[in-house]
């Protein structure tokens, strides 16, 4: 029987067949006591693999999302994996998992508070659990975009499917938490519950099928980039200390890009340095991020203080990949109409953390009308808001 499934190609086209059969409605059981010994020599690249075949042969991303839950826990018995033998300390992934463990913990401490009315203990692990929200935006913004670039792209883009639906949950939860009225506390224990059960599956699949492939692919010097993305974009209230040691410190930095041969950049209508113009461009009081005519990340400014993440790691990165599945159909509009000269701009705003947000995309052309790409424009416009009469004198 071995045998039968010992080809790569045989086993992937069985976890086909199991998958489609689970969507159809087949009894999961069944189909794992049938199909046993193809699950035994099942590996989590070979998972991953025939999720992102199937979206790419018709099933829907939202169906696949669904069913994950259902084939994940027939292949379960054969992918457990511990942290320390899948990456050492100090590695970007052993520092995700061991806040999946850490937060796991958590989110079973917030079920057992909400179950005894602990106001107290129930205020104190939400917000434990709101420092969490680096954690995601390192996998959404480095882990991810390194995988793409390996043509990995559906798997990513569930979990992050999976990320926004977690993050549904915890805003409801904070709010009931803020009102502090007990006549919520049963909703409160029911989404503590279902919030538990959703990041322990989440991070199941993470631990067991996404990391594997990512430590599969990912060079050495693509693994020493992403820790310092990590350090740039910060840590969780309960991050260990002990996975923060150094990492990849013998590997050398990719080389910074080096000026024209006699030092300057012609701009037209005047000539800097390289370093002036990077160190210019970074000390505009506006994030600015800039695609090209190919819909890929190509450059972002690096102000001092952000208002939306962005990493390095996202450059070259396909700007759709850059965006939820549920705001796709607005990017690609305005992507649309710039390409094709019926709009000039699109401009939004929003409130976020207390502060008035704007955002505004333009299309760049050249001298001749050509579109060469967008740029999007972000400021924090508060205070600007705020503005009345004149002010003349420096204060």
């Amino acid at each position: 029987m071995s045998e039968l499934f010992g080809s790569k190609e045989k086993r992937k086209e069985m976890m086909k067949t199991l998958i489609r059969r689970i969507h159809e409605g087949e009894d999961a059981e069944r189909i794992k006591r049938e199909f046993m010994e193809v699950l035994k020599s099942t590996t989590p690249e070979e998972i991953a693999v025939v999720e992102q075949e199937l979206i790419e042969e018709g099933l829907p991303r939202e169906e696949v999302l669904n069913l994950c839950e259902v084939h994940l826990a027939v292949f379960q018995e054969s992918l457990q994996k511990e942290s320390d033998q899948l990456a050492p300390e100090g590695h970007p992934v052993r520092i995700l998992m061991e806040e999946h463990s850490a937060m796991v913990n958590v989110a079973g401490m917030l079920v057992n508070a909400s179950r005894e009315g602990d106001w107290k203990k129930i205020q104190e692990l939400a917000e434990k659990l709101r420092s969490s929200e680096t954690h995601y935006l390192r996998e959404e913004n480095v882990l991810f975009p390194y995988l793409e670039k390996y043509g990995i792209k559906e798997p990513p883009a569930v979990m992050w499917m999976e990320h926004d639906r977690i993050r549904e949950l915890k805003k409801r939860l904070y709010e009931l938490v803020e009102s502090m009225d007990e006549s919520s506390i049963e909703e409160l224990q029911n989404l503590s519950v279902m919030l538990s059960e959703m990041l322990s599956s989440h991070f199941f699949k993470e631990n067991n099928v996404l990391f594997p492939m990512a430590i599969k692919v990912l060079s050495e010097q693509e693994w020493y980039m992403a820790r310092k993305e990590f350090d740039d974009l910060g840590y969780c209230e309960f991050t260990p200390e002990s996975v923060l040691k150094s990492f990849g410190t013998s590997v050398k930095e990719e080389p910074r890009p080096s000026a024209t041969a006699d030092g300057l950049v012609n701009l037209g209508s005047g000539s800097l340095t390289l370093e002036e113009l990077i160190a210019m461009l970074n000390t505009l009081p506006v994030d600015f991020t800039f695609v090209d005519k190919d819909d890929r990340v190509k450059y972002f400014n690096e102000p001092a203080d952000r208002i939306f993440v962005r990493t390095r790691a996202v450059i070259g990165r396909s700007v759709q990949q850059c965006h939820p599945q549920k705001s796709l159909h607005v990017v690609n509009k305005i992507l649309e109409d710039f390409k094709a000269g019926v709009r000039d701009s699109a401009d939004f705003w929003i409130n976020k953390d207390g502060r008035l947000i704007y955002i505004r995309y333009f299309p760049v052309r050249n001298d001749k009308g050509e579109y060469l790409g967008t740029l999007e424009v972000t400021q924090d416009v508060t205070e600007i808001k705020q503005l009345e009469g004149e002010k003349r004198l420096l204060s």
